[in-house]
């Protein structure tokens, strides 16, 4: 009979156990449901049994002891597991490093890691230690205390902890919650084990009064009875919610943890080219790969002016692939002209705001194999693998071939959007990695039918931000006139920037809407129509977007043989087009080897542009001599003193006195404050200076200058206002933005000859027309060296500081004589220069 109770007893014991094994699998089970493979809900399911099954086979120690035997168990098991997750994701460095780091970053890690989140240990074990302490809770409620309801309340928070950190990534759990609903209620059936003897407490019932006993059952059935209405009550009330919460979107805990980011550095890698080209060099990285596209021999892509490389081979992109080199016609000469070698992407570019192209990708941290996005329809798929050792290349964004599949040897964050990759520890000298990538290529035979997409899946690479300079518009509706298709016109805007401009090493670098200006459009003796890689990518995209084409620009290195050693000079930019069932296509807008650019204004001549009107300032007044007042008749001299004409006459003379200082005071400050302009400080200061002499004329004139107007549209005013033709200057052809930071030629840069009249003989100085009226000369060559000196610091010559005092002066002094004579006299005693700000 004892033997049989026991048996009882114990079969009583073994439900509420296993229940709560179940209950906290269940829970591993539906948080796997967002990692990749089955080895989160396997390890979730052995700290089950283990927590539970510890406290169950202590249960006869004192409750103050099973804790820390259950927590060293745990230590034990989560250790394991641990090195198990390292192990099968291959992971570098040392487990008791590996152990540190997931300790520190184990929660925001697993709410910033890509999905499908690969079990590592930064991402494994908070899932573990929850488990194992819910387990633990669990068993000692349940079991030890023989509460069973209130032991179910850690695994049912285990499980809804899953349920909100799968958020919305994964389809709804509706039969993973039913199963945890059974186990539960499987645990709950069965009746407790009882720690009284069944002889004793048949003993005490016996001996209970019937009307005791009868007592006791009417508050049972009545406590029955008030459960069961609140249990109604409240599935009443919130049965209405939960339903209509059903089949709405859980709210996704991600987005309140901030993933990995880059820094100014790598947000902009597009800066870093100048510097590249100028160290061809410097040792980035070395490059090792299998199964890339044959050494490009004879076709090989040329360098630059101080080794900068143009296009290589194409290699596509996440949403598609490019064409290798340059795009032609397919079929032509040209689609094969820059063939071979491999090419390296370091990162992606779709923002920009008219001064800087950004990155703007979300980075989340992934394991070794990366999320597949499905290619477009009409690519050629082909697999690539690379082992990449970094040598000097700084910052955090990690260099692959695109697209990458997997990547082993780092630890890295992954923008699905771009499929670009960093390193958030950022990266270091001796850094040894591994990737696969899928490599697409086009069909370029469908790219000249081939459509370009439209909408809001495409308004980030579409946006154009305000401020387009006038001639760069003009130039992209001129190259979109005649061509229709969207690849004619990326082919258009492709011969255009390699026929018209210059590829060199030491342009400055700058792709804000004034540089682009000055690229496109500036004087070639001034430092425009040329540049790095960087202004013809950029250059592209622009004009680009303006013709409707999605454009990016991509930053990042070709290799000729896909071996060895990748330099500074390896480095360069290309954009990319974006096409329907093609993916994203590469252009390569760099000009040929050996090739002399034509003039741009052989081509495209833009228009002056109007200068905004300007409200005259109403010339002053001539100050009239202060004449003396009629006061009351003085009356008769009665005594000593000086006489009227005595006072009247020393009153005079001592007004004459201070108008003549103030005359003598304002002449010697002017002509101080007009050499302190042109003779002192650097050529800069003195060009500067020389255009401060242009605007202050101009205003003495009563034409003021207005503060939005740059120096060209400046030039292109006084033109218009003393009636002669513009010189244009090379902020840009019409005229908006300032100038980039051009180079200046090693040379000191002659004099300019004089600027002939439309007759075409030369003038010089103050020249007169047939009707003696003084010829005002133009000030677009002035414009010229202000912008020179403002975007070139320190390039500025004392020649050319000396010729801008020359203009500035010949202007001022021919602008004034076809003043009016008062207006001459009033000129050169206006203190007005000495305190207009600057």
């Amino acid at each position: 009979m004892v033997s049989r109770a026991r048996v009882t007893s114990l079969l009583r014991a073994v439900p509420v156990p296993l229940a709560l094994i179940a209950m906290i699998g269940l829970a591993g089970a539906v948080l796997g449901r967002v990692y990749a493979g089955g080895l989160l809900s396997q390890l979730v399911l052995g700290a089950a049994v283990g927590s539970v099954g510890v406290s169950v086979a202590a249960r006869r120690l004192p409750s103050w002891l099973v804790a820390p035997v259950s927590v060293l168990a745990m230590a034990g098991y989560v250790g394991f597991a641990l090195r198990l997750a390292a192990q099968r994701a291959e992971l570098p460095g040392g487990f008791a490093d590996l152990v540190a780091e997931a300790g520190r970053n184990g929660i925001p890690r697993l709410l910033t890691a890509m999905i499908p989140v690969e079990p590592v240990p930064d991402t494994v074990i908070v899932p573990l230690v929850a488990t194992w302490l819910a387990g633990l809770a669990g068993a000692e409620v349940a079991v030890r205390a023989g509460r069973v309801l209130l032991g179910y309340a850690a695994p049912a928070l285990l499980y809804a902890g899953a349920l909100y950190v799968v958020g919305p990534n994964a389809e709804p759990a509706i039969w993973w919650t039913v199963a945890f609903a059974a186990a539960a209620a499987i645990g709950l059936a069965v009746p407790a084990a009882s720690t009284t003897p069944v002889a004793v407490a048949a003993d005490a019932e016996a001996t209970v009064p019937p009307t005791v006993r009868a007592a006791i059952r009417v508050r049972m059935l009545a406590g029955t009875a008030a459960g069961v209405v609140l249990v109604v009550g409240l599935a009443a009330l919130l049965a209405p919610v939960v339903a209509g919460r059903v089949g709405s979107t859980p709210v996704d805990p991600r987005r309140y943890v901030q993933p990995p980011r880059v820094d100014s550095l790598d947000e902009n890698p597009l800066i870093r080219i100048s510097g590249w080209a100028l160290n061809p060099d410097q040792k980035l990285l070395d490059l090792r790969t299998t199964g890339a596209a044959a050494p490009a021999g004879d076709n090989a892509p040329p360098a630059g002016d101080g080794g900068t490389p143009a296009d290589g081979d194409a290699q596509p992109d996440d949403e598609g692939g490019d064409t290798g080199g340059r795009v032609g016609d397919p079929g032509s000469a040209e689609t094969s002209a820059r063939a071979g070698g491999v090419r390296v992407r370091l990162a992606v570019l779709s923002d920009y705001d008219g001064v800087t192209w950004r990155v703007g990708a979300t980075y989340r941290n992934a394991g070794r194999i990366l999320p597949t996005v499905e290619p477009a329809p009409n690519v050629t798929v082909r697999r690539i693998q690379q082992e990449i050792t970094i040598g000097e290349l700084a910052g955090r964004l990690l260099p692959a071939v695109p697209t990458p599949r997997e990547v082993a040897g780092a630890r890295v964050a992954y923008d699905q959007g771009s499929g670009t990759l960093i390193r958030p520890e950022g990266l270091t000298p001796g850094l040894r990695y591994a990737v696969t990538s899928a490599s697409e290529t086009p069909d370029v035979n469908l790219l000249a039918s081939a459509n370009v997409p439209a909408g809001d899946q495409v308004a980030r690479v579409l946006r154009v931000a305000e401020g387009v300079p006038d001639p760069v518009r003009r130039l992209a509706d001129q190259l979109a006139t005649d061509n229709g298709a969207p690849y004619s016109r990326a082919v258009a805007i492709e011969e255009f920037l390699a026929e018209h401009y210059r590829l060199v090493a030491d342009a400055p670098s700058g792709h804000a809407y004034p540089n682009l200006n000055f690229f496109l459009f500036g004087p070639r003796d001034g430092g425009g129509q040329r540049g790095t890689s960087e202004q013809f990518a950029a250059g592209f995209a622009v004009l680009g977007r303006l013709m409707g084409l999605p454009t990016r620009v991509v930053v990042g290195f070709h290799s000729a043989t896909g071996e060895g050693p990748v330099t500074g000079g390896d480095a360069y930019a290309w954009p990319e087009v974006l096409f329907d069932e093609l993916g994203w296509v590469a252009f390569d807008p760099l000009p040929r080897p050996d090739t002399e650019p034509r003039p741009v204004e052989e081509d495209f001549t833009p228009k002056p542009q109007e200068p905004p009107p300007v409200q005259d300032e109403p010339a002053p007044a001539a100050t009239p001599t202060p004449q003396a007042s009629a006061g009351p008749a003085a009356a008769p001299q009665t005594g000593s003193g000086a006489s009227l004409p005595v006072l009247a006459g020393g009153g005079s003379g001592a007004l004459l006195l201070v108008l003549a200082g103030f005359v003598l005071a304002v002449t010697m400050m002017r002509r101080g404050l007009r050499r302190r302009r042109l003779d002192e400080g650097s050529p800069a200061d003195r060009i500067a200076g020389a255009w401060r002499e242009v605007t202050d004329a101009l205003r003495l004139a009563g034409h003021p200058v207005a503060a939005s107007l740059d120096a060209t549209e400046v030039a292109a005013y006084a033109a218009e206002i003393a009636g002669t033709s513009v010189v244009t200057g090379p902020g840009a052809p019409g005229g908006t933005g300032a100038a980039p930071k051009p180079r200046p030629s090693p040379r000191p840069r002659p004099t300019p000859a004089p600027t002939p009249d439309r007759s075409g003989t030369e003038r010089t100085g103050t020249e007169r027309t047939r009707t003696g009226q003084p010829v005002v000369p133009p000030i677009g060559e002035l414009a010229t060296l202000v912008n020179v000196a403002t975007f070139a610091p320190g390039t500025a010559s004392d020649e050319q500081a000396r010729r801008a005092g020359s203009l500035a002066v010949g202007f001022a002094t021919a602008l004034r004589a076809v003043r009016p004579w008062w207006r001459r006299v009033l000129w050169s005693l206006h203190p007005g220069p000495l305190r207009w700000r600057r």
